[in-house]
């Protein structure tokens, strides 16, 4: 840890604190995870979920894992730097996105997505608070904590997702979902992008499926028979409710905006576009430039000038079953060295160029 300054906490959670760090070499900056539970082996450190999918995905809007240090039995992950968080940016703003922002920010997720998906893992938590940016031009996956590989075999019992933007079929405690759960969850982010307010802001599980009853009207037996099912093993009955309209809710959003928000937020899971095919959808067809532009390029002294300021850091959101800021990596080849100086052990991940 000695490469590393430290100035200032950036967040705190049941697993670990965030800090703000820079390279004393550099002055790159970075963030800097301390695990809370101490690790006496690299085989236990290797084996957790975020390290596992982030060795294995490498992707511009994938969150980058710089490095893994495990000294005196303490865990850090050191990520690459990134300004705010999505809910962040959009809390501070006083009118609403322009078109063009929502679909670049979409965009980029997407792409994230569909290659985390391709490479065989799905998320499980994506919400604002784990779409990390610096400004609406350059967007990133992260926290992979509760990351799964498509091809593990279920029954999945444990926690999954933030609420207000979990997919129905997990509310009805389905144990053998997949990828089309987090298809469900940017659909929900790209309705409070273009509204800055969650679309489905439930206050408990059962409330959470009536407001969804509410606004996409209640599914019939014959569009998602396992709903059903699930619903009876847990004897909940369905409420009659008929469809609110989209364009009655998101006023602001295009016909081709809201065609690829309600195919993505479809009740039977089986009947979402993947994450790759929703790339293909007409919203995106513009003739816009869409994906990661050009970034100005870094001073001596490795900072960006754009990004002098300090990061904004988020308050306290009042989002039930909330999980803290958490890990996001990316990464490859790892090589092991050993520092006999500083009794430590880091663990670098040397990007594909």
């Amino acid at each position: 840890m000695n490469r590393y300054t430290v100035s200032k906490q950036l967040g705190d959670g049941t697993y670990g604190s965030v800090i703000l760090g820079n390279v004393k070499e550099t002055g790159e900056k970075v963030a800097i995870k301390k695990m809370k539970k101490k690790y006496y082996s690299w085989e236990e450190c290797l084996d957790l979920r975020e390290v596992k999918s982030l060795r294995k995905l490498n992707h511009p809007n994938i969150i980058k894992l710089k490095e893994v240090i495990r000294e005196s039995d303490m865990l850090y992950f050191v990520f690459e730097f990134m300004k705010e968080n999505l809910y962040q940016m959009t809390k501070e703003r006083s009118k609403l996105f322009p078109e063009s922002v929502i679909r670049n920010i979409i965009y980029q997720v997407l792409q994230g997505l569909a290659f985390m998906h391709k490479h065989g893992f799905f998320h499980r938590d994506l919400k604002p608070e784990n779409l990390l940016c610096s400004g609406p031009d350059l967007v990133k996956i992260a926290d992979f904590g509760l990351a799964r590989e498509i091809r593990s075999r279920p029954p999945y019992t444990d926690y999954v997702s933030t609420r207000w933007y979990r997919a129905p079929e997990v509310l009805l405690r389905s144990t053998s979902y997949s990828s089309p759960i987090d298809v469900w969850a940017i659909g929900t982010i790209m309705a409070e992008l273009y509204m800055l307010r969650p679309l489905l802001p439930g206050s408990s599980e059962i409330d959470q499926i009536f407001r969804t009853c509410n606004t996409l009207g209640t599914p019939r037996q014959e569009e998602w028979k396992e709903g059903y099912q699930l619903a009876s093993a847990m004897n909940f009955k369905w409420p009659q409710c008929t469809a609110t309209s989209l364009k009655s809710l998101i006023p602001n959003a295009s016909n081709e905006a809201l065609h690829l928000m309600k195919d993505m937020m479809m009740w039977n899971p089986a009947k979402r576009p993947s994450s790759a095919q929703s790339l293909r959808y007409q919203y995106f067809q513009v003739g816009q430039n869409l994906g990661i532009q050009p970034r100005p390029p870094f001073s001596s002294n490795g900072i960006n000038a754009a990004d002098r300021k300090s990061p904004v850091q988020s308050p306290p959101r009042t989002i039930p079953d909330n999980k803290p800021l958490s890990d996001n990596l990316s990464s490859l080849l790892p090589t092991i060295s050993n520092t006999k100086k500083e009794e430590s052990v880091s663990l670098y991940f040397v990007m594909n160029t």
